[in-house]
Order: structure tokens, then C-alpha cells, then sequence
């Protein structure tokens, strides 16, 4: 049996604040996605039967490259920082928590880069 209380027994083990810029991160992002996902849909929409020349002039358009832009960055920023919530929440052993989580955070960096080098091949007419 201990004497000491439960404060006592926690105090040092870190700070019960570490979640929450994960937590915010993961609200802005799925705030930022809202208006973006709205806009990828109804512009799929309209390009559906279209020839692929006319993808390729919708992309070209500034406006539209950049909302494409921000929304598959978006997108992978949200998808990598839930999953990283998730390993860290529920994988306990060190080595395999840490080998996930440099994969997701690799996976989302090559992603981010190739759709980025895309859109400006359409941009620039490559």
C-alpha cells in the first residue's frame, strides 16, 4: 500500500497537453476542406464527358491550380497527422511506432511532391 496520492503519482510524467496542437491541426485542416472538397466535386462534375483537352485547359487556369493544389495538400496534411494520431494511440511497441510513423510522414512528402510537379507540368505545358 502507498501513502502517495494520485497527483503525486503523476507529477513528471509529462504534459497532458501534447495532443492538442495534433487535435487543432487536424480541425483546421478539416475546416480548410470543406470549401475545397465542395469545389473539387462539383468542378469532377462538370468536367465528366469532357475530352481530356479540356481537363488539361481547366487546370491550366490559375485559380483552378491553386485550389487543386491546396486541396491535395490539404488532404494529405489531414490524412498524415490522423494517422499519426492513431499509430501513436495504438502502437506501442518503439521501433514499430516510429518505422509507421517515418513512412506515413515519407509517403505524404513523395505524394505532396508529385502532385505539386503535376500541376505545374499542366500549368506550364510540359
Amino acid at each position: 500500500m502507498s501513502l502517495r496520492s494520485p497527483l503525486s503519482k503523476a507529477v513528471g510524467l509529462g504534459s497532458a497537453k501534447h495532443g492538442f496542437s495534433h487535435w487543432w491541426w487536424q480541425r483546421v485542416s478539416a475546416i480548410a476542406l470543406i470549401p475545397l472538397s465542395i469545389w473539387f466535386v462539383f468542378s469532377v462534375v462538370c468536367l465528366v464527358g469532357g475530352e481530356y483537352q479540356t481537363a488539361v485547359d481547366w487546370l491550366s487556369s490559375p485559380f483552378n491550380a491553386t485550389l487543386m493544389l491546396l486541396f491535395v495538400l490539404a488532404a494529405l496534411f489531414h490524412g498524415q497527422t490522423g494517422l499519426q494520431v492513431v499509430i501513436e494511440d495504438y502502437v506501442h511497441t518503439k521501433w514499430v511506432n516510429l518505422s509507421i510513423l517515418l513512412l506515413i510522414k515519407f509517403a505524404s512528402a513523395l505524394l505532396a511532391i508529385l502532385a505539386t510537379i503535376s500541376v505545374f507540368k499542366v500549368v506550364l505545358g510540359g
